[in-house]
């Protein structure tokens, strides 16, 4: 066997001996659907998600409120709560409800964008310690389209995305 092939395999083992060290040790952090929470945190309150953008979808701010409170309730094992006496407390707020011209093409518009931010906070009032996390993304919709048109197109897609972005913000060690 020559060195190269003797020096892999010995990597391979030592990857495969701290993964086994690591996936057998105890540790403070329960990890639940990919979601990472220490185990002293128990519930939750997830306030409104208030619209601060220049442009105000009217349905935006409720639909990403309930969908973030049925993820989390739905894919952890926290218990959501309306009490002040909690473990976590997370609010937020949009920031960006941005549309803009993404592509011309013959002196016509072929693409917009819309671009949507939200600005998360996660109060640990156990580790009384506060995190502020930032989510953005854009949503790309043809030039004929009005921004009407787009949101109601876009909708779904937009509230599932930024949903998902937050929750991986706030639970992903990454």
């Amino acid at each position: 066997m020559n060195k190269f092939k003797k020096i892999s395999i010995l990597a391979v083992l030592a990857m495969l001996f701290v993964f086994a060290l690591f996936s057998n040790s105890s540790c403070n952090i329960y990890k639940f659907n990919e979601a990472t929470i220490p185990d002293s945190i128990k519930t939750v309150k997830i306030n409104f998600i208030e619209n601060k953008a220049r442009y105000i979808n009217p349905q935006i701010s409720q639909r990403l409120t309930d969908k973030l409170r049925q993820k989390i309730i739905g894919q952890t094992r926290l218990t959501q709560t309306n009490s002040e006496n909690v473990d976590w407390e997370i609010s937020g707020f949009i920031s960006e409800y941005n549309f803009s011209t993404s592509a011309i093409s013959g002196q016509q518009v072929a693409n917009n964008r819309l671009t949507v931010s939200v600005r998360i906070t996660l109060n640990n009032r156990k580790g009384e310690k506060t995190t502020d996390y930032d989510v953005s993304r854009s949503f790309e919709f043809k030039g004929d389209q009005s921004f009407q048109q787009a949101e109601n197109t876009l909708s779904d897609e937009i509230v599932r995305t930024i949903t998902d972005e937050i929750f991986n913000k706030l639970f992903s060690n990454w």
